[in-house]
Parts: structure tokens; sequence; C-alpha cells
């Protein structure tokens, strides 16, 4: 079965950086786009970043653009967010989502989440 497993979140200070991995199994993780999104408490969960299935492509939202960098290791099935420059309002849970094709049905598929936190 598909499975996404995210690692690498913690309590870093203002302006630190973490890096994100989620490693996937289950499908083909090289013909598919890869995304990072995140949720604060009592917010919405929003997009942080995608990545096409190659890696020529990124998008990022407005808020991380300059201080993310999303990226993928198709040969280790992994894709990574480097966080740089943190601030306490990059505080959430991070989630990596794919939606690939599975037994002929296509849906959105999530890890559990990894919490950052940022403050002093």
């Amino acid at each position: 079965q598909v499975q996404l497993v995210e690692s690498g979140g913690g309590l870093v200070q203002p302006g630190g950086s973490l890096r994100l991995s989620c490693t996937a199994s289950g499908f083909a993780f090289s013909a598919y786009a890869m995304s990072w999104y995140r949720q604060a408490p009592g917010k919405e969960r929003e997009l942080v970043a995608g990545i096409s299935s190659i890696g020529g492509s990124t998008n990022y939202a407005d808020s991380v653009k300059g201080r993310f960098t999303i990226s993928r290791d198709n040969a280790k099935n992994t894709v990574y967010l480097q966080m740089n420059s943190l601030k306490p309002e990059d505080t959430a849970v991070y989630y990596c989502n794919s939606r690939p094709w599975v037994g002929g049905v296509r849906k959105d598929y999530w890890g559990q989440g990894t919490q950052v936190t940022v403050s002093s």
C-alpha cells in the first residue's frame, strides 16, 4: 500500500534551519509530483511547496519563497524540504503529499505529519 513517512521536524530557534524528509513506497515515486503542506493550529492546511516528477519544476507559497527549498532524490524515493531563516509563523505540522494512480484510482495520500516548532 502507499506510504509516506515524514521525518526531520523539531524545535528550532527563529532564524534557524531544519530539513524535512519524506520517504515514499507503494507507488512509482519517480512518475509523480510531490508536495509539502502545513497546518498550524486553528488554520486550514496550506500548500508550502511542490516539485514535478523529475524535479525540473518547483513552486512555493509566497510566505516561504527564498527561504525554503524543495528537492527530491528519485533513487531514494525521497522528497526533501530545506527550511532556512525559520520564523515563529512557520510553526505547524508539515505533511508530505502525492496523488498517484494506484489500483485504477487516483487520490490524495498523506503522511502522518512532522511537527515543526519555531520558538526562542
